[in-house]
C-alpha cells in the first residue's frame, strides 16, 4: 500500500507491523500525517515502524522511539578516506585489486547489468552461514527489485575480464544527507582479487562526488549479536556505529498491547546471545553439510 507517495510494506499476522520500503534508506517527511492516513486506511496496521536518517540522529518526534543503530560512514573526500580513514591493510586489499585486473566503475541500470546481477546471484545458494534468498531469482525479478528507486540509486559494478564479478547499488534519501548500500554482493570465487573493497572504495568517491555527507552500510550489529567478521569488515573500512531513533507509533489496540508486551521484537530478541550463536552454528554446519552432499 501507499501512503503519502511511499510504498509500506506490512509483516506479521498476529500483529501486523508496517515500514517503509527501503526503511533504512527513507524517511517520512510528515509523520504526523501519514500516521493519520494509515488510520483512515481500510487496510489494517497495527505499528507503524519507520527511523530517522543521517544526519538527523537526535529524537525529532514524540513518538515511542528505540534505539537502532546503522553503520555510517563520514565522507568529506576520497582522499581523505584513502590516506586517514582506512588503515594500510584495507589500502593493500584496494591496490590488489588494481592489481589483479579488477576495474570497478559506475554502470547504467540495463539489460547486461541485470544480467550480471543474476550470475552473482546464483553462484551460491548459501552465504555466510545461511541461505541466500536472491538464490535462485529469474531476470525479471532481479530486475523489478534491483530497480527500485531509479532517481535516487547509482549503481557500481566490479568487472574482471569484461565479466561483472560484483557490483553495489547506492540509494541517497530525499535529501542527499545518506547514502546507502541497498546492495552490496561479489562472486566467492573471485574473493581472491578484493572486489569488495574495491567497491566500498568506489562507493566513497561517488558520495564525495556528490557531496553526500554519509555513506551508510546497513546496520553495524544486529540484536544482541556481537561483531562477527562483517561488523569488522565495515569497521576496518572506515564505517563507525551511529544510534539513531527508530520509532514504533501504534495504530490500533493491538498495536498498543503488542508494544507494551514488548511483541514488535521477534522471537530472537527474547533468547540470549549465547543459544542464539549456537543455533547460528548449528545451521551453518547443517547447511554446510546438505549442500557439500547435493555437489
Amino acid at each position: 500500500m501507499k501512503v503519502h507517495g511511499k510504498d509500506v510494506h506490512v509483516a506479521g499476522r498476529l500483529v501486523r507491523i508496517g515500514h517503509l520500503d527501503g526503511d533504512k534508506y527513507e524517511s517520512l517527511k510528515d509523520p504526523a500525517a501519514a500516521i493519520a492516513a494509515l488510520r483512515e486506511s481500510p487496510s489494517r496496521i497495527d505499528l507503524l515502524t519507520f527511523m530517522q536518517v543521517l544526519p538527523r540522529s537526535k529524537p525529532d518526534y514524540p513518538y515511542p522511539m528505540e534505539w537502532d543503530n546503522l553503520a555510517a560512514l563520514p565522507v568529506s573526500t576520497f582522499d581523505h578516506w584513502y590516506t586517514s580513514v582506512i588503515g594500510f591493510k584495507v589500502r593493500n586489499k584496494v591496490k590488489k585489486a588494481a592489481k589483479n585486473g579488477v576495474t570497478v566503475r559506475e554502470v547504467p541500470f540495463d539489460d547486461a547489468f541485470v544480467r550480471g546481477v543474476s550470475t552473482i546471484y546464483n553462484e551460491c545458494p548459501v552465504r555466510q552461514g545461511r541461505l541466500f534468498w536472491n538464490y535462485g531469482k529469474d531476470l525479471d525479478t532481479v530486475r523489478r527489485e534491483a530497480g527500485t528507486f531509479p532517481e535516487r540509486s547509482v549503481f557500481i559494478g566490479a568487472f574482471f575480464e569484461n565479466q561483472m564479478i560484483g557490483f553495489a547499488k547506492l540509494v541517497s534519501d530525499q535529501d542527499a544527507g545518506q547514502a546507502g548500500l541497498m546492495h552490496i554482493v561479489s562472486m566467492i570465487r573471485h574473493r581472491d582479487k578484493a572486489p569488495t573493497n574495491a567497491l566500498i572504495a568506489q562507493a566513497v568517491r561517488s558520495c564525495a562526488d556528490r557531496r553526500i555527507p554519509y555513506l551508510v552500510y546497513s546496520n553495524f550489529s544486529y540484536g544482541k549479536k556481537k561483531n562477527d567478521s562483517l561488523s569488522d569488515f565495515k569497521e576496518a573500512n572506515g564505517f563507525e556505529r551511529k544510534e539513531v531513533p527508530r520509532y514504533f507509533v501504534p495504530l490500533t489496540p493491538v498495536g498498543r498491547a503488542a508494544l507494551a508486551l514488548g511483541l514488535h521484537h521477534g522471537i530472537a530478541e527474547h533468547l540470549p546471545e549465547s543459544m542464539l550463536a549456537h543455533l547460528r552454528r548449528l545451521r551453518e554446519s547443517w547447511y554446510s553439510w546438505r549442500f557439500q552432499l547435493a555437489q
